[in-house]
């Protein structure tokens, strides 16, 4: 019977809570308790730490100065620990809330409180009462998932029922799936709502009816995680995803010579794909007929006659594709460790759980702790300075469980690693000192395959964006430097340039990209320390995706050509036209300073593709990984002439390209304004062809039916994803008014933690601007904001007590469509955040293209009809559904109005450096 319970007695306005549990899940519960002012947190009792880990209930909790107690257990042979009471009780709770909680708690304690104890569960009660509430609504193939909040008595989840929430069960979820998108985030507002409700003494309690009730074992248990096989294809699935990813369904293969082997189940699914080929019999305990083993996984037989397919298999401490089943280990496992080796043992265990915020175990499995992609750049790049051993992103793909990864490190120190080879090409230049590096750098302008000093050796200062320290001195070239430059690409673009075919053109940039690939850590050390880029950063994509443009413009070199054409004949004869794809010749590139050997690796590697000579003039602030990608090309074997670099003023040798007769095309990235400036130049000049990819106020919308916990992500990303010089950079989001609020809550969380500092250090996330300019800019970009009404809710300003260009990741709300920071591009970490309506989309749609720029774009909804008419609507050359950033080298890049025209990347981007010929043939 439903009977809401409402107190008759006046409720303090500071009510008194304790929050007993732990995990990621109660601390959040704690931030969203703490961000209501009528409450106070007087106690937090958590789970004791794990060797040094401690849970981040505690940590939070301490963040906030709230009293802090770990106990191993509340009670011994059924009796409450009288020093547990009393700590408890020292606190004077009013109300208990456990937001996740895995110890038994004593009922004094759950009556403790004066209005009591309510807790989360993770099913609909009263089905699935017990500790595996989430496993068993999956493995029992439940249409509807939720959880319920309740009060507390001394039953097993038997009290009464405060509020209940769920959701339709997708066949793609599992266990982890549905704790992610619903469990967990609608699970913290529950509990919030009904902490109000309690305080507000509008809670009610909800008698469970016992009709339907269940009490389901628990699965951390291993003899109940063995699956039984023995049942229908959908019964298979469902006890396999409900294990899914942790702990795995326990199956047991009988090997050949009779032995039998425990194994893990992951990833299934229903197949009904048809029989496979070259599958090979594995026999399973309890499975009256054989399982396939087959290119896409295991495939398992239920006994209604369906199939179920598993991807994945941990056999032992190893994750393996099923479908690798029968495939030979390439080596045994060393077990005669040094007393050094296991000493690296300890060092190297210390770098996983620095990264993994957690204890390492041999066991555990670097991915299945959390980690991402990121992580894995950190992981090698830290192991390769401390232990100096050559080591690849896949070496942890193929071994991500520790003991393994410290057996592959074990075989590279002792094969020793090999230095690289290669001549030495004569330059001035500098040593760099940095990231345990010693790193060569030229400093001279390289024409016709030599460095060479400037006219009447001019020279910029390359300042450190990071401590603000003059680098080096780099050679400014003149005009007269550019007219040198551009005749000798001309004259090997008619020569030595000619007499290399298509394919020999694709195996010298192959060689280059094998080069930029070997010395991947110079110049991503190089990057960050010219640029600022966060090194980690610069490794994966400034120079990663710059390797990526060489190896897949290389595979076009001996596929350009034309077509054969049907044309009216010429009666009596015969008539053949067809079309020759030609290179145009001597190619200007200027390039910005945000991703300096991207920008120049999108264009010059598309650029020499087609057959063009080049000269490259990168941007002032930061040319040296362009001048260190000089040096490679001449190892790489390039002709002399047919790449050339000249660091130097825009207004100088970049307006000089420009204006060259012989320059028949130029690619520039930069500002719209400069971008206008440059079109005229090529126009006036000589009609050279160009193309321009220029400013951006790329619009985000975030519609409120959106996976939010993406959406945050995304929508951070987009913004500061290296430090907001991001030509593509979501310049405002419009975030609908449902989640709102939400929305930059979790945002400002995120700020709140994200690591500012030395581009080199592995665990800095935000480093700092390119140069001193541009950081003024960006601190009027803010106080225009400011002055202008709209809210700053976060940064604004320089980081305070930091040398360096270090500028506070920033946040406006309220922005109206008028103001200057809703229509103009800031080029740095600021977020511009908007509310929409979700009735009214076409006024947002009217919003997002209400702008001269038309680069990028974003949306992040479920709906894909929502989803399809807004890449239909928006004027934009790159529309972003459910995600941001996701750029590849075969994707074309490029924009619309004002962002300018033509593409980078792509098969298109080879278009931008052709010229179609036709030839009409009578015969």
């Amino acid at each position: 019977m439903r009977v809401p319970f409402r107190y008759h007695y006046f409720l303090q306005s500071n009510l008194r809570i304790a929050i007993i549990g732990q995990s990621n899940f109660a601390a959040d519960v704690l931030e969203l308790i703490l961000e209501r002012s009528k409450f106070q947190v007087v106690g937090v009792f958590t789970i004791p730490d794990k060797g040094s880990r401690e849970d981040v209930l505690a940590t939070t909790a301490a963040s906030h100065n709230i009293p802090v107690f770990k106990f191993a257990s509340w009670r011994r042979k059924g009796v409450p620990l009288p020093e547990v009471l009393e700590q408890y009780r020292s606190v004077k709770a009013e109300l208990n809330v456990l937001p996740f909680c895995s110890q038994f708690i004593p009922m004094e304690v759950i009556d403790g409180a004066r209005l009591g104890s309510i807790c989360y569960h993770p099913s609909i009660l009263p089905r699935h009462r017990g500790a595996s509430a989430i496993s068993w609504t999956l493995i029992e193939g439940d249409e509807v998932a939720g959880f319920s909040i309740f009060w507390a008595d001394d039953g097993l989840d038997t009290g009464p029922l405060l509020l209940q929430r769920q959701t339709n069960l997708e066949p793609t979820d599992t266990l982890d799936t549905i704790y992610k998108r619903f469990l967990y985030p609608e699970g913290v507002k529950a509990m919030g709502l009904a902490v109000d409700m309690v305080a507000d003494g509008t809670a009610p309690k909800i008698v469970q009816t016992e009709v339907g009730a269940t009490y389901d074992p628990a699965m951390f248990k291993v003899e109940n995680q063995q699956i039984c096989l023995a049942q229908s294809a959908v019964g298979i699935f469902n006890f396999v995803r409900g294990l899914d990813s942790v702990p795995g369904a326990v199956a047991t293969v009988v090997l050949d010579d009779g032995t039998e082997e425990q194994v893990r189940l992951f990833g299934a699914h229903l197949y009904s794909a048809g029989p496979v080929k070259d599958g090979k019999a594995l026999k399973l305990k309890g499975l009256a007929k054989p399982a396939w083993v087959h290119e896409g996984g295991l495939l398992i037989e239920g006994t209604d006659g369906a199939f179920v397919n598993v991807r994945r298999i941990k056999r032992g401490t190893k994750m393996i594709n099923a479908g690798d089943w029968f495939k030979q280990a390439e080596h045994q496992p060393i077990t005669d460790f040094s007393e050094d080796e296991l000493a690296k043992k300890v060092q190297l265990a210390s770098i996983w759980q620095a990264i993994l915020k957690a204890p390492i175990e041999g066991a555990t499995d670097f991915f299945a702790a959390g980690a991402g992609s990121m992580d894995v750049v950190r992981l090698v790049e830290e192991v390769k300075d401390a232990f100096d051993v050559p080591l690849e992103n896949e070496n942890v793909f193929m071994a991500p469980v520790f003991d393994e990864f410290f057996d592959q490190l074990v075989r590279n120190l002792r094969q020793g690693s090999g230095g690289a080879g290669g001549k030495q090409v004569e330059y001035k230049g500098f040593q760099l000192k940095a990231n345990k590096r010693d790193i060569r750098v030229p400093t001279q302008l390289f024409i016709n395959g030599e460095f060479v000093d400037a006219e009447k050796n001019r020279v910029l200062d390359i300042v450190n964006p990071t401590d603000e320290t003059v680098l080096c001195e780099v050679a400014c070239a003149s005009v007269n430097d550019v007219d040198k430059a551009v005749q000798a690409a001309h004259k090997a673009f008619f020569g030595s340039w000619k007499q290399v075919s298509a394919r020999q053109r694709g195996q010298l940039m192959l060689k280059l990209a094998d080069l930029m690939e070997q010395y991947k850590e110079d110049l991503a050390t190089i990057e960050s320390v010219d640029s600022g880029a966060v090194y980690t950063l610069a490794l994966k994509t400034h120079i990663g995706m710059s390797i990526d443009a060489w190896r897949y413009f290389a595979g076009w070199c001996d596929k350009i050509q034309g077509n054969t054409i049907p044309v009216n004949p010429a009666r009596p004869n015969n008539v053949l036209t067809f079309t020759r794809k030609e290179p145009i010749g001597v190619c200007g590139l200027v390039t910005p300073w945000n991703y300096p050997l991207m920008m120049l690796s999108w264009k010059m590697a598309a650029c020499i593709a087609a057959g063009n000579t080049c000269l490259i003039k990168p941007a002032q602030t930061c040319p040296l990984t362009a001048l260190k990608f000089a040096e490679l090309s001449v190892l790489a074997g390039f002709p002399p002439g047919v790449i050339n670099v000249l660091p130097g003023k825009g207004s100088d040798a970049g307006q000089a390209v420009a204006d060259h007769p012989l320059v028949r095309k130029l690619g520039f990235t930069g500002s719209t304004p400069i971008g206008k400036h440059i079109m005229k130049s090529c126009a006036d000049s000589n009609l050279k062809k160009c193309s321009l990819e220029l400013g951006g106020k790329s619009p985000l919308v975030i519609f409120a039916d959106c996976d939010l916990d993406k959406a945050v992500k995304h929508g951070m990303s987009s913004v500061f994803f290296n430090k907001g010089e991001n030509c593509i950079a979501a310049g405002r989001l419009f975030v609908e008014d449902r989640i709102h609020d939400e929305f930059v809550r979790r945002v400002l969380k995120d700020l709140r933690s994200m690591t500012i500092g030395d581009p080199l250090n592995r665990s800095t996330a935000h480093g700092p601007q390119n140069h001193k300019a541009h950081m003024d800019k960006l601190i009027e970009y803010c106080e225009r904001g400011v002055a202008e009404g709209a809210k700053l809710v976060y940064g604004g300003c320089r980081v305070p007590n930091m040398k360096g260009y270090f500028f506070t990741p920033t946040v406006f709300t309220d922005v109206e469509d008028n103001m200057f920071i809703a229509q103009e591009e800031s080029f740095g970490p600021i977020m511009i955040i908007s509310k929409f309506n979700g009735s009214d989309v076409d006024s947002v749609m009217t919003r997002a293209n209400r702008s001269e720029y038309g680069l990028a774009s974003g949306v992040f909804t479920k709906d894909i009809s929502k989803a399809l008419s807004f890449a239909d609507r928006i004027e934009a050359g790159t529309v972003f559904v459910n995600v941001y950033n996701k750029t590849d080298v075969a994707a074309p890049f490029g924009g619309f109005k004002q962002s300018g025209f033509g593409k980078d990347l792509g098969q298109e981007a080879l278009n931008e450096y052709l010229k179609t010929k036709c030839v009409t043939i009578e015969y």
